[in-house]
């Protein structure tokens, strides 16, 4: 401040402080501003996941309770999809199959024929082709639904004791 009133001379503080006040008054009165858009975007895409709960048919008693009833099992499959997303599920033939039978092996080249289906009559077979498949609505949400497979092993079949086991593979396409 003292080069100031040196510089200014006579009434120097009071000439000072009206610089310093014009200088931010030009600066205030100069300031504009502008504005633009920023545009934001995301793109959702269909997906959509599967899993499984093991079919379990329990005992198979060829000699008696199974000679002449069938042995009935449910497993499951969820699949969770992309609200508003269109699915068909399908169920393979499994390792074991033979042509379009599906059997459960013991290891030893013994097999015991089941099939899975998509109703509780057991009468529409689930598989990978065609009126085969399950075609759910439209997912409603994001959240997993569940879809009953129920299984039949066929009665009367002359087997071996042993433990029989298949693997299907289950399907989502979207």
């Amino acid at each position: 401040m003292k080069q100031i009133k040196k510089f200014l001379g006579p009434g120097a503080a009071v000439k000072a402080t009206a610089v310093m006040l014009a200088g931010i008054a030009v600066t205030t009165a100069s300031a504009a501003t502008s504005t633009a858009t920023l545009p934001v975007s995301a793109t959702v895409t269909n997906n959509c996941t599967i899993n499984t709960t093991p079919l379990v048919f329990g005992s198979y008693d060829p000699v008696a309770a199974n000679a002449s009833a069938n042995l009935d099992g449910t497993g499951g499959v969820a699949v969770a999809c992309t609200k508003g997303a269109t699915a068909t599920i399908g169920l393979g033939l499994g390792g074991n199959a033979s042509g379009a039978s599906r059997r459960m092996g013991d290891g030893a080249s013994n097999f015991l024929t089941y099939e899975l289906y998509q109703d509780t009559g057991r009468s529409t077979v689930w598989g990978n082709l065609g009126a085969n498949l399950v075609s759910p609505a439209a997912a409603p949400s994001k959240a997993p639904r569940n879809f009953t497979v129920f299984g039949r092993v066929a009665a009367d079949q002359d087997v071996p004791a042993g433990n029989y086991g298949d693997t299907v593979v289950a399907t989502v396409n979207f």
